[in-house]
């Protein structure tokens, strides 16, 4: 039967679910979910931790492994989990973005370049899946570690973008890499990148900021989906023109943009607006179940990231005008999101160590 994603794939989009677990694929609810129209997944320590601590799933492999590093035992399980979703997604969809299963580094290393690189290759072998994105968070010292990794030829989902000057810098890095790979004689056609980039926890940010100030309420719920239509056509810049098109003909595919942090936070809002107003080619959009259900029962599909694109830089003016800033705003979002995943993180290696594993 078809739904409303595939009719998101219809418009050279892929639609991911934000959300891995055991009970998911071992209850068949990830593979009906492919079959509505799900074409990738997506992982977090926040979804492992909310995942490991549900349920007996997990309880059989933690005996067999008790007495490990809490670290060793989480990667272990989540390990396995990645594997049997790459394994159930693998050659699903068309386009080039489908089948794709992404796991990330240890957060802790957001600020730590070499740890970074060394984490993405011992994810990428210990996974050992060709449709495996390691995620690194698109960080200052981030930005060499994805450079590395893909010269390397290690596929790489950069996390935790929000602004578009880093969404350029990410693009400029997956580039870099693919020169050196290239250069070395590397196949460019078996490493990928996408870049994802924050939505509703802009405007979360922003809508707080004119809350506090008493004003401008007309802004509010405007800066997320302006932001990531620049971003948008800040892609389309980028991965154009000859020296684009000399990669390209050696095998290289662009870095889509890919759409993260899709559910509504403020309640006030359309539940789907952040997927029906960011719908367009060569792009990602991932989303928890929650939002998937919604968007089966209800969503709109439409072409509309191209739409209104000088109305979304009207809209970063007007923020500067008030005296919003822009970049306080979005460094705000990656210092809270590196620290979010860091402790997600840590609960989950303490709840492993704290948890025996129920017989």
């Amino acid at each position: 039967m078809r739904t409303a994603l595939h009719g998101l794939a219809e418009r050279g989009q892929s639609p991911w679910m934000d959300q891995l677990s055991r009970d998911l694929l071992r209850e068949g609810d990830l593979a009906a979910l492919v079959d509505a129209g799900v074409l990738g997944v997506t992982s977090n320590p926040t979804i492992f931790q909310d995942a490991m601590s549900r349920g007996d799933a997990y309880d059989a492999q933690k005996r067999e492994l008790h007495g490990q590093d809490p670290k060793e035992l989480f990667l272990a399980l989540a390990a396995d989990d990645v594997r049997d979703a790459c394994d159930l997604l693998a050659g699903k969809g068309t386009s080039e973005r489908d089948g794709w299963v992404s796991m990330e580094v240890d957060p802790n290393f957001a600020h730590d370049t070499q740890a970074t690189i060394d984490e993405a290759r011992r994810l990428h072998e210990m996974i050992d899946r060709p449709n495996l994105f390691v995620k690194i968070p698109g960080t200052k010292e981030g930005l060499p570690a994805i450079e590395e990794s893909i010269a390397h030829g290690i596929p790489v989902n950069v996390t935790l973008l929000f602004s578009i000057d880093r969404h350029r810098e990410a693009a400029q890095a997956y580039i870099r890499g693919l020169h050196r790979l290239h250069a070395n004689g590397g196949d460019l056609s078996k490493v990928a990148s996408v870049a994802s980039f924050f939505v509703s926890r802009v405007d979360t940010e922003a809508d707080a900021r004119l809350d506090a100030m008493r004003a401008h309420q007309v802004l509010k719920g405007t800066l997320a989906i302006a932001n990531a239509k620049l971003a948008y056509q800040q892609y389309r810049e980028i991965f154009s023109g000859l020296g684009w098109q000399e990669l390209a003909k050696a095998g290289a595919t662009p870095q889509w943009c890919l759409w993260a942090s899709t559910s509504t936070k403020n309640p006030a809002y359309r539940d789907t607006r952040y997927v029906e107003e960011l719908i367009g080619p060569e792009t990602v959009t991932t989303m928890p179940r929650k939002t998937i259900e919604a968007f089966l029962d209800h969503g709109r599909v439409a072409d509309t990231l191209t739409k209104d694109v000088d109305s979304a830089r009207r809209v970063l003016e007007r923020f500067g005008e008030i005296k919003v800033s822009y970049r306080d705003v979005t460094d705000t979002l990656e210092r809270q999101g590196v620290r979010k995943f860091a402790d997600s993180y840590q609960q989950l290696l303490d709840s492993l160590t704290a948890q025996p594993a129920r017989r």
